[in-house]
């Protein structure tokens, strides 16, 4: 009788230690499989028959320096096919940065449910609309192969500018007095210069040394290529990441946005303008038959702008400034072309093109 209840009780001390284990990974588990979910500050849905479409924005507003989640979602019948729109074919005044591919779902009814978010970057400040998109669905069993379309509406987004009202009382501070060098040459200085021949003549022996042993691997370096927009504009995102303007370097920020310029035209146009004054740039200019009559004015009006900050210790205004940047951007623009291409490799610009895949 007592082995018969002592076998009783562990078969319940079992059962009961189990139920725990249960109920213990069952409450684990629920909080795990919860999902984040991305606040949209625009939500707009439109139906059309079988297919129901969502265009989502996560802000209505955003600065010339941030960029903007856009989200299309197409929910659509099982015995329906659809074709999503072609975002970069309509897109006139963002970018797009990056994108992705949420990949098939099935909704409710077992419908189809589509997701794609696309980065975007604007291009210049204002109110600029993301455009009207075009979704295009037809019945699999209709031996017609009628089309239909779905087409949203454009919704405007507001870019504000980088420069805020304070930043119109900014000064450029002027250079400090000459600082006078010792007369009389010194031990220390003899010392010093012994040091600096030894310095230079170890860095010597190891840049020969390292230039031969890289020499033997340069066959298998591979060469990165990027367009002459895209190192343009990489080089404007990293002067608005340095925000000179606020620092009071506006003297810096015109040799900074200038040296972007010219070495655009450069990449561009194979025009040697880095290495040349303003006037003989714009001299030259007119016989190469690379830029419309309007582009070389504005080019010619930027430069020589630049030149007053530089030289004439012009003091510009904030709407100047912020003229000047956009113009930049606009330029570049108006004149990018795909099919010239920059050789970057063993450059910042060429990892970075590697890192995303280029």
């Amino acid at each position: 009788m007592s082995e018969r209840l002592y076998k009783i009780r562990f078969a319940f001390i079992v059962l009961l230690s189990a139920g725990i284990v249960f109920s213990c990974a069952g409450c684990r588990k629920g909080p795990a499989a919860k999902t984040e979910k991305t606040e949209f500050e625009i939500d707009k849905e439109y139906t059309r028959g079988p297919l129901t479409a969502h265009v989502r924005l996560d802000k209505a507003k955003i600065t010339i320096a941030q960029t903007v989640l856009l989200e299309l979602e197409a929910s659509i019948e099982p015995d329906y096919e659809l074709k999503m729109p072609t975002v970069d074919k309509v897109l006139e005044n963002f970018g797009i940065v990056d994108w992705n591919n949420l990949g098939d779902k099935l909704g409710e009814n077992n419908n189809v449910v589509k997701r794609y978010q696309y980065r975007l970057e604007p291009f210049l400040s204002g109110t600029y609309p993301i455009p009207a998109f075009t979704f295009e669905f037809h019945d699999v069993n209709d031996t017609e192969d009628k089309k239909y379309e779905l087409t949203t509406e454009p919704i405007d987004i507001e870019v504000t500018s980088l420069l805020g009202q304070q930043r119109a009382d900014l000064k450029i501070a002027d250079i400090k007095g000459v600082v006078g060098m010792p007369a009389k040459i010194t031990f220390w200085w003899i010392l010093g210069g012994i040091w600096a021949f030894c310095s230079i003549f170890f860095i010597s022996v190891f840049l020969v040394i390292w230039l031969y042993l890289r020499r033997k691997k340069m066959m298998k370096i591979i060469r990165v290529f990027r367009p002459a927009h895209e190192i343009a504009y990489a080089r404007l995102r990293e002067l608005v990441r340095r925000d000179l303007v606020k620092a009071g370097k506006i003297k810096e920020f015109y040799e900074q946005i200038s040296n972007i310029l010219r070495h655009y035209i450069e990449h561009r146009f194979n025009l040697h303008a880095p290495e040349r004054t303003t006037e003989e740039f714009l001299a030259e200019l007119p016989s190469t038959n690379v830029l419309v009559g309007s582009d070389q004015e504005q080019l010619a009006e930027f430069l020589r702008h630049c030149d007053l900050v530089k030289f004439a210790k012009y003091n510009p205004t904030s709407e100047e400034i912020q003229k000047t940047f956009n113009l930049v951007k606009s330029f570049i623009e108006t004149t990018k072309s795909e099919e010239k291409k920059v050789d970057v490799t063993g450059t910042d610009t060429g990892k970075f093109a590697e890192a995303r895949g280029a």
